[in-house]
């Protein structure tokens, strides 16, 4: 029900765009958020929006450097990423929960995406 994309290979300072769709269901009225996850290392949280798409936190290595912004129209939200670094590798995932605090603080949330794979070289 949500599938990310947009992902790719980006040389460092580099900036993409990625993309989560909803289908099969509404999710104007859930929370959104973006994690990723490097090999070996724990899935992180990235940024979160709220549902009206007029609140949004970021992780602070991501800070001033992504932007999370959702169209409710589309059913989609958005992760600009720009300044990418080699640390920014990771596969990116998408999630939705009604409670938009339990998206910094916890991944047992309601619904998860297929991740997209983001490689930054240097």
């Amino acid at each position: 029900q949500l599938q990310a994309s947009g992902g790719g290979l980006v040389q460092a300072g580099g900036s993409l765009r990625l993309s989560c769709a909803a289908s099969g269901r509404t999710f104007t009225s859930y929370a959104m958020g973006w994690f990723r996850q490097a090999p070996g290392e724990e899935r992180e949280f990235v940024a979160r929006i709220n549902w009206r798409g007029d609140s949004t936190d970021y992780a602070d290595s991501v800070k001033s450097r992504f932007a999370i912004v959702r169209d409710n129209a589309k059913n989609l939200i958005y992760l600009q990423m720009n300044s990418l670094k080699p640390e920014d590798t990771a596969v990116y995932y998408c999630a939705a929960d009604r409670i938009y605090s339990r998206i910094r603080v916890s991944t047992a949330l309601d619904y998860w995406g297929q991740g997209t794979q983001v490689t930054v070289s240097s």
